[in-house]
């Protein structure tokens, strides 16, 4: 027996679907990963699904293990109408700030987008500088299956990255940490000093403590 109590798993359908009454037929959900660490370009994905497209266990990325992300990656890309994937780079994150640069990369990422999108729903509180009609979705990842789909796109295509950038700096650990705050990250920065890879305006209370 059910408890009735239980947390319901929310329908991430569910507000595509009500777009799609309202006349709005091709919607694209955007999102970004890495804006946290403190090192590597922040990466973002925009997904147009077919609607109630098959896409077993789909949700944030955040609440996937690695393994579910990396299964979902592929059937993303093969069942979506179109994606697209894009980078803001660490020199852009340090010109205009990273949420700045956040936006520019989903922007990038929809641009990508064949057939273009009637309608973007970017994920977090604002969705300015977006180039085509734009809503912005607070917690859109956990809410909205085409949002979720671009995180798994976003996360997982920033993990590799971190992995080929920890072959080319290994003495970090980015293929552990992906770049974020941790205690080893910190070692590492305190022995080596940074890369080209990290990104100087997240560094300075970390320099300012030593």
């Amino acid at each position: 027996m059910k408890d009735p109590h239980a947390e319901q798993a929310p329908d991430l359908w569910e507000m595509e679907r009500a777009l799609h009454r309202e006349g709005v037929a091709l919607i694209c959900g955007a999102d970004e990963a890495g804006r946290g660490p403190l090192a590597g370009p922040v990466c973002a994905a925009a997904v147009i699904l077919p609607e109630g497209a098959d896409l077993p266990g789909l949700n944030d990325s955040k609440k996937l293990t690695e393994k579910q992300r990396e299964a979902l990656f592929p059937l993303i890309r093969e069942r979506a109408v179109a994606y697209g994937v894009a980078f803001a780079t660490v020199e852009e994150i340090e010109q205009m700030n990273i949420l700045r640069a956040a936006l520019l990369a989903m922007d990038r990422a929809i641009a990508m987008l064949d057939p273009a999108p009637a309608l973007a729903l970017i994920d977090g509180n604002t969705a300015r500088g977006i180039s085509v009609p734009a809503r912005s979705v607070v917690h859109g990842d956990a809410r909205c299956a085409a949002i979720a789909a671009a995180s798994v796109l976003a996360k997982v295509t920033r993990d590799r990255l971190m992995d080929e950038l920890a072959a080319q700096y290994p003495q970090y650990g980015f293929e552990k940490h992906k770049g974020y705050g941790t205690k080893a990250h910190y070692a590492a920065l305190e022995k080596y000093g940074p890369c080209p890879a990290h990104r100087p305006s997240f560094l300075r209370k970390f320099y300012a403590q030593r």
